[in-house]
């Protein structure tokens, strides 16, 4: 197999979102974006408790994207406009299709605030082309149990499929977009050689441990903990160097103009002052405090 290329690694430094500190690997001053991928943060691990519940995020509108949730460890609470209401658990993936609107509010659970624990997740917003952002609205919530998952044949290696396809296994999310998405567990000296579409962009993030791409790039927690590819050869290698668990994301570049303000994603300016209106009339739904 030749081996991608590593066109960047990065740093997943803390920046402040309000009462949260979390790590924000997309955007940086080096990485704008990773074409169809806009934004990724990491939050967490976070000691949940009655005295300490920064990320308990209140109603808020999206539109133009779509916001993914991958929890890692704890348990949350979604509410949306579309009526939805469920219980995200550990291992967990929640992808809302925010299309043309859509209010929602998420933070952890008063049962698990009550006892208290860790809450750590991704939340990632993959963008949607000019031509599906005024689509509507969806919520989709698959539990970690019902993935399917790849492994390989010493066990050491666990690539749970949560969109997409790899190895003739399918995702169970429905995606507006060509894109893949796995959650990879890595045992010490674990090894696996990945094959990826050439035609997507793609990136590993480091969730924790520590891993070794193509044999030269060390990926560790608190140093570097991402790394994009480029997009001339069959795909990648992943050796564990310690117990590690990684996100691997790829997707088709929609090659498009992109203008963001706060929580929506659009293609122009003017679309961004109409999106404010609608969500000011009420055209995104409600949804209670």
């Amino acid at each position: 197999m030749k081996y991608n290329s590593i066109k960047t690694v990065g740093r997943s430094d803390f920046v402040n979102m309000g009462p949260i500190e979390l790590r924000q690997p997309i955007p940086t001053q080096s990485i704008e974006m990773i074409d169809p991928f806009i934004l990724l943060h990491h939050y967490g691990p976070y000691e949940i408790s009655e005295a300490n519940n920064p990320f308990d995020l209140g109603p808020h509108p999206h539109r133009g994207f779509e916001p993914i949730t991958f929890l890692i460890q704890g348990e949350q609470l979604h509410r949306d406009s579309l009526g939805h209401e469920s219980v995200v658990k550990a291992g967990d993936v929640q992808w809302t299709t925010a299309g043309r609107g859509i209010i929602h509010a998420e933070g952890p659970t008063q049962e698990f605030v009550k006892k208290g624990g860790t809450l750590e997740g991704i939340q990632l917003w993959l963008n949607l082309p000019a031509d599906k952002k005024m689509i509507a609205a969806n919520y989709q919530h698959v539990k970690s149990e019902d993935f399917n998952v790849v492994q390989s044949e010493d066990g050491k290696v666990s690539i749970q499929i949560v969109a997409g396809e790899f190895h003739g296994k399918q995702g169970k999310i429905s995606t507006q977009t060509a894109v893949n998405a796995f959650i990879i567990d890595v045992e010490d000296k674990g090894y696996y050689d990945f094959e990826i579409n050439k035609d997507h962009q793609s990136l590993i993030y480091l969730l924790s441990g520590s891993v070794t791409v193509n044999g030269q790039e060390v990926l560790k927690q608190d140093e570097n903990q991402l790394v994009e590819l480029q997009q001339d050869g069959d795909g990648f290698s992943i050796q564990g160097n310690a117990s590690s668990k990684l996100l691997f994301l790829s997707g088709a570049p929609l090659k498009e103009e992109v203008t963001s303000w706060g929580p929506y994603v659009m293609n122009t300016q003017t679309e961004i002052m109409e999106a404010l209106r609608d969500y000011q009339q009420g055209k995104m739904g409600f949804l209670p405090s």
